[in-house]
């Protein structure tokens, strides 16, 4: 995998991740009864209040890199692995856990988007 390939997949991790931290998990803990254990994560790590400050531009930024990935993802879906038996196992390994790693920040972004700009709409 090149080197673009595998800053795209982490970033693409990592801004989904943050969309999770930012919305998603503030809005899980609350609704469990949890709002002094989010009071004392808050304190612990004051950051998790910039990035829900900026969630509109920390989704278009993350939605923007799910986007490249997948497309990248797409272009490259038929490459070929090397013809070593080696090269070509571990090829296929690394595509297995891009396409894991994929999923998982996909749904970490949908699940992020949910409780950011949806679910306060189906509470009233």
């Amino acid at each position: 995998m090149s080197l673009h390939k595998s800053l795209f997949h982490t970033l693409t991790l990592f801004g989904s991740f943050s969309t999770l931290f930012c919305c998603a998990l503030p809005a899980l803990f609350v609704s469990l009864g949890a709002g002094a254990a989010l009071i004392g994560l808050v304190s612990a790590v004051p950051q998790l209040v910039w990035l829900s400050e900026h969630k509109i531009g920390l989704f278009i930024f993350a939605g923007f890199m799910l986007t490249i990935s997948g497309v990248a993802r797409y272009i490259g879906r038929n490459a070929p692995c090397p013809i070593d038996t080696e090269k070509a196992k571990a090829c296929q390994s690394l595509r297995r856990i891009s396409f894991g790693v994929f999923c998982f920040s996909l749904v970490m972004y949908l699940i992020g988007f949910y409780f950011a700009f949806i679910a306060h709409y189906l509470v009233k």
